[in-house]
């Protein structure tokens, strides 16, 4: 399971990635996993205000369907149009291909609240 120490985490498996005041987001290897194939991802709130931790989309899975959970409260400015066609990028590159959003963040010093890569590596026990 790979987890960047470059990347924040929250506690729903999503990663996190900030240049400036934008955030880049989607979910992590682990999540990923646990989820097994991914065949859709639904994302309807571009260019919408989202608080933190309320859902910006789904994300569907052969076995299930899980909400995706804002990680920091801001505008989705850009949605990764790529995933339409090619849901199955989150499995196999979660990190790079497989980003979901990218969020204009309220205040960037809230990424205080975000879990580091060991912290997350506790979370999920590895």
């Amino acid at each position: 399971m790979h987890i960047p120490e470059n990347l924040f985490y929250t506690k729903d498996h999503e990663w996190v990635s900030i240049e400036g005041n934008i955030a880049t987001v989607g979910i992590t290897d682990f999540a990923q996993g646990e989820l097994g194939d991914i065949v859709y991802v639904e994302i309807e709130t571009l260019d919408e205000k989202i608080e933190a931790e309320e859902v910006f989309g789904t994300v569907e899975a052969v076995k299930t369907v899980s909400d995706l959970f804002m990680p920091l409260s801001g505008t989705i400015i850009e949605v990764n149009e790529e995933l339409a066609d090619a849901p199955e990028a989150v499995n196999d590159n979660p990190y790079v291909q497989g980003w979901m959003i990218k969020i204009e963040l309220d205040n960037a010093e809230d990424a205080s609240s975000l879990l580091d890569a060991t912290a997350y590596k506790s979370l999920i026990g590895a």
